[in-house]
């Protein structure tokens, strides 16, 4: 297997208001973008040839990815006119495909991080001769996803919608985002209109008798739809949670960039990245977080599981607790951020104007 399908898609606004100019998929995690994580593990999976799908421009991603050559990657980038859902993606995708009819090729999201062995799901593909094989996971609560039950030999059944009632609940099995194609059947689904793989492609395909395949991998699986699983993901990154390649220095508690200062007595813990040219002040505490390049936390201040943009400043004995801070934003001293709460890039918030707790 040396050829995959990346689907990056849509997913940039989920930042967007947080951001300048930045989509989603360049913000960092971990210290560099996260589609870098995705690459550099299809690299060590065997994958010699990426072809990028997306709807953003590529001159968003070739500044920093190139050609794939820094990853021991051939890469390309495929941008659609108009969005085309997965189905759609993938076959606008194909064309730059190089391999025969019954090649594998791998697909995989791009706001999914996962410690799926995308080797293992290769050759469990090839082992039973699919026409296409998806990796699966399980979840405790399911009524959130579309099912996927299986036969004892991982024969998938069906596709079932979102349950709605206890007695739609027949397994706990979701679609995790990452499949291998024989490189034929990618061929069949339509050219230039919007198709989706879960709700046309794959029903339709087992109702005409194809073979798919369901992999069951108890292994690590984060989707990062909110910004909140998107600092998670950082975090469990540089604390070794789940490997990658991509990851710019060593596993522990903290990952500090070059040029990046931290005062003695401040305290970082949990996966926190601070950026290049950030500055940690004497007295915080910063865990699980990610502070991005040219960010100021400011002495004794409190920063749990939060964001903090390029260049936004958080004053001195200041409380963020699930926040995200947009570049350039100043937030004033003896605030108190919390519960999911945005602040929109460049915005200004005067010393002790948000309070949740009682009055000191």
């Amino acid at each position: 297997m040396t050829e995959a399908i990346l689907l990056v898609g849509g997913q940039g606004t989920r930042l967007r208001p947080v951001t300048v100019n930045t989509p989603k998929p360049m913000v960092p995690a971990a210290g560099v973008p996260f589609l870098a994580h995705q690459i550099a593990r299809a690299a060590a999976a065997g994958v010699t040839h990426i072809v990028m799908a997306t709807c953003y421009l590529a001159e968003v991603f070739e500044p920093y990815f190139g050609d794939g050559s820094a990853f021991g990657v051939s890469l390309e980038y495929v941008v659609e006119d108009e969005p085309l859902g997965t189905g759609g993606a993938i076959r606008n995708a194909a064309r730059r495909l190089t391999g025969g009819p019954d090649e594998p090729v791998l697909v995989f999201n791009g706001d999914i991080l996962t410690g799926l062995d995308i080797a293992g799901l290769v050759d469990a593909h090839r082992a039973v001769d699919a026409d296409v094989t998806l990796h699966l996971v399980r979840v405790e609560d399911p009524r959130a996803f579309g099912l996927v039950p299986t036969d004892p030999e991982g024969r998938v059944l069906a596709f079932t919608e979102k349950p709605q009632t206890p007695e739609e609940i027949v397994t706990d099995q979701i679609n995790a985002g990452c499949y291998v194609f024989r490189r034929g059947v990618i061929d069949s689904i339509p050219d230039g209109r919007p198709v989706s793989v879960e709700r046309e492609t794959f029903p339709g395909l087992l109702a005409s008798g194809a073979r798919l395949h369901g992999v069951t991998e108890d292994t690590y699986w984060l989707d990062l739809g909110k910004p909140e699983s998107f600092v998670q993901a950082s975090a469990d990154l540089v604390r070794g949670v789940v490997s990658s390649p991509a990851v710019p220095g060593p596993r522990g508690e903290a990952l500090v960039l070059p040029g990046a200062k931290v005062a003695d007595g401040a305290l970082l813990s949990g996966g926190t990245v601070v950026g290049v040219g950030a500055r940690v002040e004497a007295g915080a505490v910063v865990a699980g977080s990610i502070v991005l390049d040219g960010a100021v936390v400011g002495e004794d201040t409190r920063v749990t599981a939060s964001l903090i943009g390029s260049g936004a400043s958080v004053g001195s004995r200041t409380v963020l607790d699930g926040a995200v801070i947009g570049d350039g934003a100043v937030i004033g001293s003896d605030n108190e951020l919390r519960a999911g709460v945005r602040v929109w890039c460049e915005s200004e918030l005067p010393a002790g104007s948000v309070r949740f707790s009682s009055d000191r």
